[in-house]
């Protein structure tokens, strides 16, 4: 595992207790217009105070923070490490500023395991803005903050209240006009129907009972997604029951995600099984299938007001979908079916957005192969969304160089369709769950309300990170799927468990988890 140099210039003060960093001291006539030394390259190694920044201790432990060698790019980077616990800031005030937005950007690493650790912008004129750093120890990983200055001026400040042992690193500091954020804050809430008509219940924080749709638009979800089958055994996840989830949705003034599965069971990587109803058709039936139901589906939610505002044609279609005659053995066959659903989609509203949606955010070739394919055999789409599980598909720094690399290949926006966290390991029925060991998890991210609200907060901050304003946003999987008899994964069985009930957003006393603070992200 990485260690950044144990550097230290000075021997270092111990924590006085109770100390924090509310204030600065007096701003220095260093004051300037942009952004000075933002690679820490000007002083070598063991800058306490590099070029152009100062550093703040209410402790005294200005040494926490210092240059070293082994930068992002260049020589040197920015380390806030100590011996013992501390709290240091390292910071630049910038004055003579255009009012306007503005965005600072940084390449961090982290080993994690402070109190808080993160980028702030202050004294702008508006409110705080701040970006907490990712647990990444030996990738770099890039992060923005965004802030509107009204006073001309503002402070960029790097700040650490760490344990003994705790690091970060910053290299490449940007600050430029422009301003970022996430226009999709969302989550699946499939399961929701199901789960109340079987005694589901949801309740605040605080223990008071409400509607679960109600609950997460307060929390400030924007943005629901609701899959649909064809014909599913338990009568749920089809078209009657999405028409009556989405007067909810619309009601409650958010959009809605239509994520079409083209099966009458669940759709991914490892299986893409044709509905019973079409089973026997060709490939020009199926072509015909698709548009129909795709149609059908849509123009029923147009008509009662609830136009869909984004759709997906195909749920984690790495493999294609319709199998066999849309598996992408046969690329053609595959892009006429996914062309039928566009063509379909665009028939209902011109303004509804077209996804593709691919598991493995972490696999930036396979899914460059694939778009790559798409764009070959003439597939139309309007953007792409990927399912990122870090317990499955790899690094942060992984999946960010997957989303750059697509949103710019492809120049269309990218979202992450899928993720989520376990907020605890046991189970809270008799169904092992899907995650259920220490071994199983990301590194740096426990098991626990706050694991799972880190973890969010650091899906969303890459995918805010992607260049040129192309990341859309993110959708938390099922976060409504708590673990009631009845409703459990398997559409044929009654009695099927839930292996995913430790991964909601609702715990096993049914009240709201801190962690739906995910949704007031920038």
């Amino acid at each position: 595992m990485f260690h950044p140099r144990r550097t230290l210039r000075a021997l270092l003060l111990p924590l006085v207790a109770g100390l924090a960093l509310t204030a600065l001291p007096a701003q220095t006539a260093r004051a300037a217009s942009t952004l000075t030394n933002g690679g820490f390259e000007s002083d070598g190694t063991g800058t306490a105070t590099p070029a152009g920044w100062a550093t703040y201790s209410a402790a005294g432990q200005n040494a926490a923070s210092f240059t070293e060698p082994g930068g992002h790019t260049g020589g040197y980077r920015l380390t806030h490490w100590a011996s013992t616990a501390y709290k240091v800031e390292t910071y630049q005030y910038l004055s003579g500023l255009t009012n306007g937005n503005y965005t600072l950007t940084a390449w961090v690493r982290s080993g994690g395991g402070q109190n808080s650790a993160y980028l702030a912008l202050k004294n702008c004129g508006s409110s705080e803005q701040r970006t907490d750093l990712p647990v990444s120890t030996s990738s770099w990983v890039r992060i923005v903050t965004s802030i509107k200055v009204t006073n001309n001026q503002c402070t960029l400040s790097v700040n650490s209240d760490a344990n003994a042992g705790n690091w970060i690193n910053l290299d490449d500091l940007t600050f430029t006009s422009g301003s970022t954020g996430l226009s999709v804050k969302g989550a699946d809430i499939s399961s929701l129907a199901k789960s109340e008509a079987h005694g589901g219940v949801y309740r605040t924080g605080s223990g008071t009972t409400g509607d679960a749709v109600t609950l997460l638009k307060n929390a400030g979800m924007n943005y629901a997604r609701l899959k649909v089958w064809v014909n599913p055994a338990d009568g749920y996840n089809n078209k009657t029951r999405v028409l009556a989830m989405a007067k909810r949705i619309k009601a409650a003034g958010m959009k809605l995600l239509v994520d079409f599965h083209y099966s009458d069971t669940w759709a991914d990587p490892g299986k893409q099984t044709k509905p019973a109803a079409w089973s026997g058709h060709s490939y020009s039936q199926l072509r015909t299938d698709v548009y129909n139901h795709t149609y059908d589906v849509l123009n029923a939610l147009k008509a009662q007001g609830t136009t869909a505002d984004m759709v997906q044609v195909g749920n984690e279609i790495n493999g294609g979908m319709l199998w066999s005659e849309g598996s992408t053995d046969n690329w053609s066959q595959l892009a006429g079916l996914l062309n039928s659903g566009y063509d379909a989609v665009k028939a209902v509203s011109s303004g509804t957005t077209v996804a593709l949606h691919l598991a493995n955010a972490g696999d930036d070739a396979t899914v460059r192969r694939w778009f790559d394919s798409a764009r070959t055999y003439g597939v139309t789409y309007d953007v792409i969304g990927l399912s990122y599980y870090g317990y499955w598909h790899g690094s942060l720094a992984a999946a960010q160089t997957t989303l750059d690399d697509v949103a710019s290949r492809y120049a269309k926006p990218v979202f992450v369709a899928e993720t989520a966290y376990p907020f605890r390991l046991d189970s809270d029925d008799s169904l092992t769950n899907q995650i259920d060991t220490t071994g199983e998890l990301v590194s740096g991210y426990p098991a626990s309300a706050a694991g799972q609200l880190a973890w969010m907060n650091a899906v969303a901050n890459i995918v805010e990170a992607v260049p040129n304003g192309r990341g859309l946003g993110v959708f938390y999987w099922e976060a409504t799927w708590t673990a009631v008899s009845g409703n459990g994964w398997d559409p044929a069985d009654a009695t099927s468990g839930n292996g995913w009930e430790n991964q909601a957003l609702f715990g096993y006393d049914d009240k709201a988890l801190p962690s739906l603070a995910w949704f007031s992200h920038r």
